[in-house]
């Protein structure tokens, strides 16, 4: 059953994680750890439909990813940018990237599930515990937070 959950969704954790923590190694770490967890709880998971797998997978990275940011220090190298980023795209993606650094990391994640990665808010809620309501509320906020971001970022020489 693990291999199983390993092969339908190895792949699309790592993408997400790879999103919200903008580390693709930290990521990958986080999701040989959640199914290492799932081994664990073998047991309790048999007795779960494949969606309620999945969430708990999401659910177990989720916090296995917040457990490391609260007892590890991380430290943000940046490069400076040179100022005409017009004339090539991966500055473009850096800028994005940063971007997204401005929300919270719950609102990141639901972001990035919700706009790159094409969730809707029941299923996120499902992932977070949460309800849809609330999940859309949060991404209504996360969506002004950037909107005032990019405004500032305009404004600016």
């Amino acid at each position: 059953m693990i291999e199983e959950l390993y092969e339908a969704l190895h792949r699309e954790l790592t993408k997400w994680l790879g999103a919200v923590t903008g580390n693709r190694t930290l990521a990958e770490d986080l999701v040989q750890e959640a199914f290492l967890r799932a081994l664990l709880h073998e047991d309790q998971l048999r007795h779960l439909s494949f969606p309620q797998r999945r969430a708990w997978l999401y659910r177990t990275a989720k916090h296995l990813y917040l457990d490391r940011r609260r007892h590890d220090s991380f430290e943000t190298i940046v490069e400076e940018i040179p100022e005409k980023t017009a004339e090539n795209p991966e500055y473009d993606r850096i800028d994005s990237e940063q971007l997204l650094t401005a929300l919270e990391e719950e609102e990141r994640a639901m972001f990035v599930l919700r706009y790159l990665e094409g969730y809707n808010a029941t299923e996120i809620g499902r992932l977070f515990d949460l309800p849809p309501g609330t999940v859309r509320s949060k991404l209504s906020d996360a969506r002004r937070r950037l909107r005032r971001c990019m405004d500032n970022r305009k404004g600016s020489p």
